[in-house]
This record gives C-alpha cells, structure tokens and sequence, in this order.
C-alpha cells in the first residue's frame, strides 16, 4: 500500500527477495529486490479475465464458459453497509434480483424476487444453498463469513436444480482456510448509531383538539335529528384552568429511540502444504429503532479442507449459529405501537405523575376515543423473545478418478431448534386486558441431503468439456407445539409458569414432513474458446404431489458465441469480450404445504355440555393428478468488456418466463362439502430486460469503478381457471380484498373505487341520490384496478473511488413507475375525531372556502360515522432516488502499521439510508414497504416499521 504520492516502503528480511506486487483487476507484476534502490512499478489491466471463474450449480466454470445468467458479487461489497444479514447487502447489486426491505426492524426478513413474480398460492422465494447445502432460512447466516454470491437467474443456470429452480437460485460461498501457505488473523469491528429518518406530519395536541371540537360541530350535517355534542376541555389531569393541553406528546419520538449496535468478526486461517483451516467467530448486537426491539447472534464456524492421498480429498464445514430477538409484529392491523404511535392523541402523556401508564380512555371529557395503550407501554412490557438454535454444514469425499475426473460424495445437514416466547400484561387496553395472556412454541426443523455426482473437465486441443452427472436425495422433517393460557393474577411471571393462568387455550401439536429424490446431469462443450454449448436435465421425484405425478423432468440447452476470439476481432487492442448467449429451459416449483393434495383429517377436541370432547373431520378433498408449477424461460444476451482505460464492460438480458400450472385452490360445489380442491390452473407471464453497465478508470494514484444495474420487468396474469374468473386473494381490509388477480393484468393489481374528488355546494342533489352531503368523497360507483404494487423499473448506480490511501463509495438506488397503497389513509384521514392523524385533516380538509380537495371534511366518527373505503386517494406514486449508502475509508501506510506489526489497518466511516427523494403523495416512512404476508400484497400497509438512517464507523485489520 502507497502513500498519497505512490511512495512506499518495504523493509527486507532477505535482501534478494523476490517482490509480487498485485491488485484486483489488474496483471501482477514480479520485480527483484535491490536494498536501498527504488523501484518504479506500473500496474497493467488483467486482460485475462475470461478465465476468471463462477460458481455455479454443483461446481465451477471459467466466466467465458458460461451460457446461463450469472451475476456474481462478492462479499467485500455485500459488508459495505452494516447489515444484519447478507440479503440487505445484496440489495441493489445485481439486474433482475429485487430484495425488498419491507421493514426497518433488525427482525424482519427481506423478501427476495428474480425477474418478476411468477406464483400466486406457492413461495416466491430464490432456492439458497450456501456451500453446496439448501438453506432454508438464509436471514441468520452470518454475512461477515461470505466469500461471495452467485445469482442464478435463467433455465440455463436453474435447471440444474429442476423442480426448485423457478424462483431462481442463490449460490453461497463462504470462507474457508487460507489460500497461502501461513497463519493470518483478522478482525473486523464495527459500531452503528440509528436515528428516525422522517416523522409523520401529524396533529399536535392543540390541532387534534381543534379537529374533535370541528367534528362535534359538524355532527348536525350528518346526522340532522340529532343535536350536536358539548365540546368539553375540564379533565383536570390533562388540562390547565384555561382549558389548555397539559401535555402535547410526540408518539413517534417516544416509542423510538437512538439504536446502538455493533458488530465483532474474528478469523483465524491457515494453510500448509496438504491441508487448510478455517475458524471464524462473530458476534453482532443490533438494535431497532422502536424500543425494546433487537437481534442478538452469535456465530462459530470452522472449515477444514485436507488431501488425504493424491487422489482422495476429504472437507468439513460446521457452522453453529445462536440468535436472540427481541421481536417485533409486523403483520396485522389490531392496535400495535407502529400504529399507535400515529394515532395515539398527544394530549396524553406517556406517564402521568404518579407513573401511571397512559391509556386513551384516561380521559373524563367525552371525545368517545378509540381504545388504545400507549405505544410506550407496549414496547415497554409487552414481550416476544425469540431464541434460535442451528447447526448447518456438510462433510464430503472427493475421489480423483482420472486426470480430469472426480467423484464427490457429500452429506448435508441443516437442523434448527426455534423457541417463541410471548407475554402482554394484564393492563394493555385493547390488547390484552384485563386477563393478559402468555404462549410458548416450540419448533424443531431437520434438513438433509445426500449427493453424490462425477465431475468431468478436460481440455483436447481446441475442445473444453465440462460435465456433472449425479443423484441427490432431500427430506426435511418439522415438528413443533404450542402452549397457552390468560388470566393471570399479576404480571410477575410472564411466559414462565403458564400454568398460573385461569384461562387454558387448547395446546396444540403438528408434524409434516416431505422428501425429493432427483437425478441431474450438465455437459458443457466449448469450442476454440469461441463456441459454447451448455445441456441440463434433472429429474425430480417429490412427495408433495399427486400419486400420479411424482416425477418431473426439467431440461435446458444454452449457447454461446464469444466473437472476440474470431479473426476479425482476436487482434483488436479495444475489445477484451464479446459474446452472445441465449437459453432455454424449463424448471419447476414445490413449494406447496405437504399433504396439500391429500385427503386430510385434522383432529382436536370441542366443548359439548360444558365438556371438552374429542373430534375429527375431513379437511381437505384429494387430488392425485396435482403436479408442480413449470417455468418455461428464454433468455438472450450480450457481453461486452473493452481493455481500454476507462475500460467498460456491458451486460444485456431479454428474457421471457412463462409459470403455467399454478397451484391455485379451485372453486368447487359446496355440495361437496368443500369450497375449494387444490388444482394445477393458471398460468403468469413476466418479461424483461436487465442492464449491467461498468466501467473502471484508473491512474498512477487514483482508481474509479461505477456500475449501474437497470431492470425492467413486465408481469401478466395470462390464465386463471376455465373461465378465466377474477379472484380476490386479499387481503382483506375495510372494503373487502384490496387486490385483484385478473387475466391481462399483472399480480399485485390494487381494487378499489376511484376517487373523483369531493361533493360541493352545488352538487347537493346528485350527492343525495348517492346517500352523500357535500364535503364526503365522491367515489366511481364500480372498483376497478387503481394501482400496482410491483415496480416496472428498478436500478442502482454505485461508484467507488480510491485515492491515495482514501476510498471512497456512493450507492444511489432508485424505483419508478410503481404504486404505494397507503391503508393507513383510513383511519388517519378518513376516519377522523376518535384518533390522531394526519395534519392535511386541517390544512387540506374540504370546508366551503376550500372545496377544490380529495380530502373529506372533519366529522367525528364517533358521533358521524364515517366515509372510508379503499379508493384511489389512498395510492401514492412509488417511484423513489435513495442515498442508500455514503462510505469513506482510510487504510494507514503501510511503514506504520508494519511497525505495530500489523499487515493491514483500515478505518471507515458510513452513512446508511441517507436521504430519499419520493413523492408528495406518499405519507409514510419509507416507500419501500409491506405489512402484510399476502403472497402479492407487495407495497400496501397498514403502518411502518421505520427504516432509520445510520451512522457507522469501523475498522479492519489483519495480522
């Protein structure tokens, strides 16, 4: 490492040493030592990329070798933010791959969709398998130990995983011991300090009392034969002798708070001649922005890798993984302090004097307010730990045949322990007063698979052939119980003793199991480096269909020119690549419940004359002939990498995925008894087009690397059903289900009414004939689609600069043509006088000098009712520009940290979320969010988890 200048030191032991100076990106150069003389070193751009090599399903391949969509990142870039997990860091980083955080919460999982969302009823999530091992919940692995991560995104690179490969596949690689001979340590530590990014612009406490008085007062208009409410502001508690608010509490700063968390890796690897060692311990303590929410976890892994004989291998990779939470809710519409938090009125105070939790019925002037606990007294007593146990890894056997020819038999295993501990006090209105209630559950997951495949590379002349052949067997085993119970005399025991409660709900138990066996094959041929052909096949056997559909067989063929290795362009100096692939495939999806096409009995006990009484039922009509979801995707694409400086490189993708098949639960006669039968109808189109484009620029003392991922996606529902009918999957809110599954019209389709403005003055009849008065919304008589959840358009720009010893990262993302549907709308704006809301009830309310409006006039639900349905009011333009992250670093010369004995030093510093540019008609926190677990309810809540900014500042070193 130079100095600002390119002046460096290097202290010799051995005075003719040989010197290996060497860089990402560019050729290594070899110079003699001579003590005392100064050597001038230039480096070069490594025009030998092509035979950089990808991970891909079941081995490796050269880059240029590579007919499929692949993008790789490595770990280094998904750790340049502070991250929980390593979903977070992949955000933004790779065309076609959206990862959406729905929530500020260190708890919350991101949802992961490639190219376009193409199931309704199954999961959409990728397949990850982290060091040749499905992993199923990939949330909790430690980000700190990845190597990189491949993407795996059309048939070509999918089909090798058949029947789970529709969703596309995430391909980990994690760190093992050192790749040259000797002992390094490294330690990496970070500490984040999270702020609430933006508040809501809601009432204070003398404008919600402005808003009740209005509403009391307007109550005659609608409902004329009765007589207005004296508004009344005497409650000693709460109000001065004047009538003025004693308190004017702002929720959102109380039931947050300045998050601290911070992060400690530590690895120890080695390697001698034979074999290598890995051993990795981290530790990370995350804290939320709402209280008393946070993420503790700790991690141990140790890999070791040795050659046995010169034709026997042997590997073992064990990683146990401890993880405590604090949870959050995050489902769900009831009173929970992320919307409290908005509604709760700030006349109240978080405590009164005597320390007294507030509630909103502490009140004796009669505004007839919504039943709520204060969003304080949740986050404060209410408990919901988490704890999670796994034990992840995998041992093999790797055989050397032949020259070229290997045999790898593997064993893995993921087995979690889960335990779910919840308490809410006996004293939290509307929530869990007055009995309070606790509940324990217990999980216990077991995942296995045993794989044994030949793998065949070998070079004749101008030929290259690359082969995997093999079996595969897969079963996963969950079994788990839960206990409950209310009524407890005080809250001194939380979830320990359920037993001291009164009120005993029915303990309850499951298991389900399902298991896959699968055969596999992959040739690739490469021809002159110039001609590429890739063929895939794998049959999968699943016990989750049919009786008369087990098997399925999912094949795909890819081709590949790289024209740069012709004549007329093997001698240009400009161009580094060019290629044109294409593919086609099919793959499928499983991701259905065991037994779901099975005749199903469930079983428990019913109350009958004031006794408890067993009881079964069938619950689920069979079908044997139900089969999985298939895929049918085509891709073409374009490389292009030029050996200049700057030098560019360019990724295009076209594809078209077509998912026919869908599992769906099918209408059927009631007169069967049954409502629905799980069927195999519908199909989902999505088509698309993704652009990587990069570039590098470098001097003797500056270097500068942008890349900029675009992606446009088209989504269409193209089949449902016979008859094509249209389902309203949910979910369900005010007005019914708030989606709408259409054919010719893509998933996550928002339904609901349009809305058309507000009634006037003079629009006092035509609002009769409706059932309305001027100052409510007037509404399109009939729902029709007012917005989409899934955005056409979606990119990052992200650049990194180094100069000297400083580098410096800008990551821009951005989101257009999208929509937001904000259910919240109904309650702090419709739905005014019983709760907080939001300030445009006052500045934007419709009065007979402000008609030109979409927001209705203040009435007091209470004693009006109210005007509230899902409508096009509450859709909000999603497009976004976030500062998702600012980094500089500074790595110190290398004669100092020599001195200390340490080989590298790095400090860094970094600002996470940092602003966001969005629309005015977005009222929430954040525009990229959910809520709800609706399978296509992508971008409607009913209140946030905030998404904080955060400050960071770390350091790496190793020695």
């Amino acid at each position: 490492v130079t100095d600002f200048d390119g002046f460096y030191t290097i202290n010799l032991v051995d005075a003719n040493a040989l010197l290996v100076f060497t860089y990402v990106g560019m050729q290594s150069q070899e110079q003699s030592a001579a003590n005392g003389a100064s050597l001038d070193v230039q480096m070069e751009a490594d025009t030998e990329a092509l035979e950089e090599v990808v991970v891909v399903g079941y081995g490796t391949q050269r880059k240029s070798d590579v007919t499929g969509a692949v993008s790789s990142v490595k770990g280094e870039d998904l750790l340049q933010r502070p991250v929980t997990n390593a979903l977070q860091g992949l955000q933004g980083r790779v065309a076609g791959a959206n990862v959406y955080l729905n929530s500020g919460s260190p708890t919350a999982a991101p949802r992961v969709i490639i190219r376009g969302l193409g199931t309704i009823n199954s999961d959409s999530s990728p397949l990850y398998v982290v060091d040749g091992v499905v992993m199923e919940d990939i949330q909790f692995l430690n980000p700190n130990n990845i190597e990189s991560m491949e993407v795996l995104k059309d048939a070509s690179s999918t089909a090798i995983y058949g029947a789970r490969g529709a969703n596309g596949v995430i391909l980990v690689t994690t760190s093992r011991g050192a790749k040259t001979e000797g002992v390094t340590v490294s330690y990496d530590s970070y500490m984040s300090v999270g702020t609430l990014r933006k508040e809501m612009d809601l009432l204070n406490s003398r404008e919600w009392l402005e808003v009740v008085e209005t509403g009391f007062a307007n109550t005659t208009k609608y409902r004329p034969n009765e007589p207005a409410p004296v508004f009344t502001k005497s409650d000693p508690t709460l109000f001065d002798s004047a009538g003025n608010p004693l308190y004017d509490t702002n929720w959102q700063r109380e039931a947050t708070r300045t998050a601290i968390s911070h992060n400690h890796q530590l690895a120890v690897q080695s390697k001698s001649a034979n074999s290598s060692v890995g051993a990795f311990l981290n530790f990370s303590d995350t804290e939320g922005i709402m209280l008393n929410n946070d993420l503790e976890r700790w991690n141990a892994k140790l890999t070791y890798d040795t050659k046995i004989k010169e034709w026997l291998s042997f590997g073992a990779n064990i990683l146990v993984n401890y993880t405590k939470e604090n949870g959050y809710e995050e489902g769900g519409g009831g009173q929970v302090p992320r919307r409290t938090m908005i509604e709760m009125p700030p006349i109240f105070p978080v405590r009164f004097p005597d320390g007294t939790y507030s509630n909103s019925r502490m009140i004796t002037d009669p505004y007839n307010i919504e039943s709520m606990a204060n969003p304080v007294h949740v986050l404060e007593t209410q408990v919901r730990n988490n704890l999670r146990n796994q034990v992840f890894g995998n041992v093999y056997f790797q055989f050397n045949i032949a020259d070229g020819l290997d045999f790898k038999t593997q064993f893995g295993v993921d087995k979690q322990d889960r335990t779910f501990r919840y308490f809410s006090p006996n004293d939290l209105l509307n929530t869990s007063a007055p009995l309070g209630n606790a509940s324990a559950r217990e999980e216990k997951y077991l995942y296995w698979q045993q794989e044994n495949f030949l793998s065949y590379n070998k070079t004749f002349g101008d030929s290259r052939v690359n082969g995997v052949l093999g079996a595969s067997w897969q079963e996963r085993d969950v079994f788990g119980f839960t206990a409950q119970s209310e009524g407890f005399p005080d809250n001194s025991l939380s979830f320990y003793r359920l037993q001291s409660g009164s009120v005993f709900g029915e303990p309850q138990s499951g298991y389900n199991s399902w298991s896959i066996n699968s055969y596999f094959a992959r040739v690739g041929y490469t021809y002159k480096d110039r001609y590429l052909v890739t063929l895939t096949g794998r049959a999968d056997g699943s016990s989750r269909f049919g009786a008369n559909n087990k098997y399925g067989f999912f094949p795909s063929i890819g081709l590949g020119w790289v024209l740069s290795e012709e004549n007329f362009l093997s001698e240009s100096t400009f161009f580094d690549r060019i290629k044109l692939r294409t593919s086609y495939g099919i793959t499928g999806n499983t991701e259905i419940d065991p037994y779901s096409t099975l005749a199903t009995i469930s079983s428990g006990t019913a109350l009958i004359n004031g006794q408890r009484v067993n009881d079964s039922f069938v619950s689920r009509i069979p079908n044997p002939d139900v089969s999985w979801e298939t895929t049918t995707q085509f891709d073409v694409g374009f490389e292009l990498a030029t050996s200049s400086n700057p030098r560019i490189s360019l990724e295009l993708d076209y594809y078209y995925k077509l998912t026919e098949d869908l599992l769906l639960d099918r209408p059927i006669p009631r007169s069967t008894g049954f409502s629905t039968i799980r069927d195999n109808i519908g199909s989902i189109s999505n088509k698309g087009l993704e652009v990587s484009l990069g570039s590098s620029y470098s001097t003797e003392k500056f270097y500068w690397e942008s890349k900029l991922n675009l992606n446009f996606n088209q989504n269409r529902i193209e089949e449902l059903g016979a008859n094509n009918e249209d389902i309203f999957p949910g979910p369900g809110f005010v007005s019914g289900s708030n989606t709408i599954l259409r054919v010719g019209e893509p998933v996550a389709s928002f339904w609901g009414l349009k809305r058309l403005g507000i009634w006037g003055t003079d629009e006092v009849e035509a609002a009769a004939a409706v059932g309305a008065i001027p100052g409510e919304a007037k509404r399109s008589t009939e729902r029709e689609i007012i917005g989409n959840g899934l955005p056409k358009w979606t990119g990052s720009f992200i650049n990194s600069f180094r100069l000297g010893n400083f580098d410096f990262a800008v990551d821009l993302q951005f989101v257009y043509d999208v929509d937001i549907l904000q259910q919240a709308t109904h309650s702090i704006e419709d739905r005014t006088g019983i709760a907080n809301g939001l300030r445009t009830i006052l500045t934007q309310g419709w009065t007979p000098d402000n008609q030109n409006t979409q927001v209705q006039q203040i009435r007091n639900q209470g004693t009006s009712g109210q005007n509230s349905q899902v409508d096009s009011h509450w859709v909000a333009d999603g497009s976004y520009l976030r500062g998702n992250l600012f980094t500089l670093g500074y790595t110190l010369p290398n004669d100092f940290v020599s001195s200390l004995g340490i080989q590298t030093l790095r400090v860094y510093g970094s600002l996470d979320n940092a602003f966001v540019v969005q629309s005015d008609g977005f009222q929430g926190y954040d525009p990229e969010g959910s809520s709800n677990d609706s399978q296509f309810g992508q971008n409607i809540f009913f209140f946030q988890y905030p998404r904080p900014r955060t400050f960071t500042l770390g350091f790496n070193f190793k020695f």
